[in-house]
């Protein structure tokens, strides 16, 4: 892994404040001075403070986030963690700058798929020989593999969500079409031929399915894995290009299919969020809404009484069966974090496994961890908690979760190419074209 060239930048009074701070905390150690308390990582009067930065927002995740951190201070009155709120909206821009800054939270927030270039640039501290064992262990190598760079762990997994089929439970058991498990989902091929069948029955004006595709990038690889696409691959030396295959088009194709061929999927939701479809879903405009996993609180919270709704897994392709890929939320450690081995600890309490169900059923997603995931409460039938629970030993890593240059890729080539395939303005070779030979050129420019 190449160095961060961050030092060069690094301001005289930046490198001037932290020697002063080196040498108070040398000065606590060696003549037992004693001080009120610090923050932002200092250590006074034999007391560390580690700043933790959290992206929770849902209210359950931030009361289940802040009870733990409560309870840890409360059994280690010597290293006290500050809770610091953040926001999944900005947290790049944000942490880049705190990095910057040298001012970031010892313990950090995030998604794997946000972590490349913040772990390629020196910025997070490789967590292999800061983590016990029981950690290790507990977490599926597929999973750490989300947060692996360069031979370094740069990131803990703990919360990943599948996409999954919300539907109108009535609707749907009405039709008289066969209804999808786990172990007999449908297949790509079929969804389409059922969701044009429904949409017959429905009536005009109403749809199968609603494609809430605002961010179209991320749903189609990480669907696109059950087909066998994979888009990115890997050289012997290392560098990665992206080729476009036969099990690529299947997702892409099946939803430009449904939109533009069979009409049984509204073109009017392609430029929506997931929120933005749920009033058509419960008032019966559409059928089905692939969602992430955690929508289940929203729909609990905003369904009308009476409405009926079920999970259901997501199309299983014939190459890959359900797999799909996925970015887990993460906890680093920034590399500058003077109690690297103190935020490690706490990192091992937050995801002890009673606390990491807890965790999960306050962002309504699956943990990780193999334990917790057995937890009974995890594998009730209600709210669809089984379905996915099930779905858990499908998930990978997301097919561009390594990848440097992909948010460039992602916003500049894929985003628009793909909304305009979507919507019938491109076709299938156009829109290859355009994912391949301008992709390549973007990933080119940081591989060099």
């Amino acid at each position: 892994m190449r160095l961060s060239n961050r030092w060069s930048r690094t301001s005289r009074w930046s490198r001037i404040r932290k020697a002063s701070a080196a040498a108070a905390v040398l000065v606590v150690l060696l003549g037992g001075c004693s001080g009120d308390g610090g923050t932002d990582g200092e250590a006074r009067g034999g007391r560390i403070t580690l700043r933790f930065q959290s992206l929770a927002w849902q209210d359950e995740s931030v009361r289940a986030n802040k009870e733990l951190v409560d309870e840890w201070n409360a059994a280690h009155p010597d290293i006290r963690v500050e809770y610091v709120q953040g926001s999944w909206d900005s947290v790049h821009d944000q942490l880049l700058t705190s990095f910057e800054g040298d001012e970031a939270p010892d313990i950090i927030h995030d998604a794997s798929d946000d972590l490349a270039d913040f772990a390629y640039g020196g910025y997070l501290a490789d967590l292999g020989p800061l983590l016990p064992e029981r950690l290790k262990r507990d977490i599926p190598r597929r999973s750490w593999d989300t947060a692996t760079f360069g031979g370094g762990v740069y990131g803990v997994p703990f919360l990943q969500e599948p996409r999954v089929l919300i539907a109108n439970k009535k609707l749907l058991e009405g039709s008289g079409v066969r209804i999808p498990t786990p172990e007999e989902p449908w297949t790509w091929p079929e969804f389409r031929r059922i969701s044009a069948e429904l949409t017959e029955r429905m009536g005009p004006g109403r749809y199968a399915v609603a494609w809430p595709l605002k961010d179209p990038v991320s749903a189609t690889l990480n669907l696109g894995l059950s087909a066998g696409g994979r888009l990115f691959h890997r050289g012997a030396d290392g560098k990665v290009t992206i080729r476009f295959t036969d099990g690529d088009a299947v997702v892409p194709g099946t939803i430009h299919d449904q939109v533009n061929t069979d009409g049984s999927a509204s073109g009017a939701t392609l430029g929506m969020g997931g929120s933005d479809t749920l009033p058509g879903l419960f008032g019966g405009k559409y059928a089905m809404v692939p969602l992430g996993f955690s929508y289940r609180q929203q729909i609990i919270q905003q369904a009308p009484e009476g409405f009926e709704w079920t999970v259901l897994p997501a199309p299983a392709g014939a190459v890959e069966g359900l797999a799909q890929g996925v970015s887990p939320q993460t906890l680093s450690i920034a590399a500058d974090s003077p109690y690297k081995k103190e935020a490690a600890r706490f990192i091992d309490f937050l995801l002890r496994p009673p606390n990491m169900v807890r965790l999960a059923h306050g962002d309504w997603m699956l943990p990780t961890g193999t334990e917790a995931l057995k937890d009974p409460s995890l594998r009730a039938a209600r709210d669809g908690w089984a379905t996915g629970a099930a779905l858990a030993r499908e998930l990978r890593p997301a097919p561009a979760q390594s990848v440097r240059g992909y948010p460039e890729w992602k916003d500049k080539v894929a985003t628009p190419a793909l909304q305009e395939y979507y919507s019938g303005a491109i076709g299938r070779s156009e829109l290859e074209k355009r994912l391949v030979e301008d992709g390549n050129r973007v990933l080119a420019r940081y591989q060099r």
